[in-house]
């Protein structure tokens, strides 16, 4: 049972990194696209806020694939010392 319970929260981990993708993007497009519109500067804004939306995005992403990878990690350390006490 605690096995399936890991397993469905490294699924949501994941479905929530897309989400906040999208909303980051999506965020820096429409703040670029008020901005613009706001001070008359197309598409300035528009290409600044997008650009800092990607790499917060892409950034997001990194940091919640390094948790991944060490929660892995700490997983197969554990099995291997399970296995060397058997």
């Amino acid at each position: 049972m605690a096995k399936n319970k890991e397993h469905m929260q490294r699924y949501l981990r994941f479905s929530t990194m897309g989400l906040e993708m999208g909303i980051l993007v999506l965020g820096g497009l429409f703040a670029g696209q008020y901005l613009d519109e706001r001070y008359g500067t197309q598409p300035y804004w528009l290409l600044g806020c997008l650009l800092f939306g990607l790499v917060a995005a892409f950034r997001s992403l990194w940091r919640g694939l390094r948790a991944l990878q060490a929660e892995m990690n700490r997983e197969q350390q554990e099995q291997k010392q399970q296995s060397r006490e058997q």
